[in-house]
């Protein structure tokens, strides 16, 4: 029974929690220097992690042509148009996540995806995984022009399915962008230790728990659920704290 859950509703990051998007934009990277026979895949990607242009910015990829001397307008739009194909034709969804988001929604769960992604770029990629009509909810950048880790995105996201931060639980492969701020509003947080390409090992924003695989996700739960029941220790696998 609902009743009886300590978690009501259930956040989802996107990116590298659901699907390895990093995997992804350096496929589509070793395809555009095999185009141009110039600079290396890891050289294209580290563009996309500067902080003068965001993570999904085609324009990465005009500075680096023009750094490597090679830049034309219709080399980059070569180059942009295959980075946007080979992108999304990469993207598949982690083992497990479609089986547990299916038994989750069987479950009655209210699930919400909360994503800075702009509405435009995270459709496509959901319906590529097969994954968009297993949310109740899809919180873009769009909706609430407010990045993680701001608490907007969440509270717009709680709002939503009408639950306080106190019954839900957030997870997410970033530390700082999830679990930080999850935390911080006083939801049960759970890193998804799997997806993150770019936190130290020791670095886990106070999380709660953690899954090294998406389908850790259902006995946490069931294990939460006991707990609340009087059975046994809501400890799973890969816990961070009872």
């Amino acid at each position: 029974m609902q009743g009886e859950r300590p978690v009501q509703a259930l956040l989802f990051d996107m990116d590298n929690t659901l699907f390895d998007l990093v995997g992804a934009k350096r496929a589509a990277c070793r395809v555009i220097i095999g185009k141009i026979g110039v600079g290396s895949p890891d050289h294209l990607f580290s563009y996309f992690l500067r902080r003068i242009r965001g993570f999904e910015d085609p324009e990465n990829i005009r500075d680096f042509l023009h750094d490597e001397g090679v830049f034309s307008e219709e080399t980059f739009a070569w180059c942009s148009a295959a980075y946007r194909e080979q992108k999304l034709s990469h993207i598949e969804p982690y083992p497990g996540v479609q089986e547990t988001l299916q038994k989750l929604a069987e479950e009655e769960y209210p699930m919400v995806l909360v994503t800075d992604a702009h509405h435009r770029d995270a459709l496509p990629r959901l319906e590529k995984t097969g994954l968009c009509n297993l949310f109740d909810h899809i919180v873009t950048y769009d909706m609430t022009r407010e990045k993680k880790p701001s608490p907007i995105p969440f509270l717009y996201a709680l709002q939503r399915v009408n639950t306080g931060p106190g019954e839900a639980m957030i997870i997410g492969d970033s530390p700082r962008r999830d679990i930080a701020p999850g935390r911080e509003l006083g939801m049960i947080t759970v890193y998804a230790r799997y997806g993150d390409r770019f936190s130290s090992a020791r670095e886990d924003g106070g999380a709660h728990f953690l899954i090294d695989e998406f389908r850790e996700l259902l006995p946490l739960l069931e294990g939460l659920r006991e707990h609340v029941r009087g059975g046994r220790s809501p400890c799973a696998a890969g816990s961070l704290s009872p």
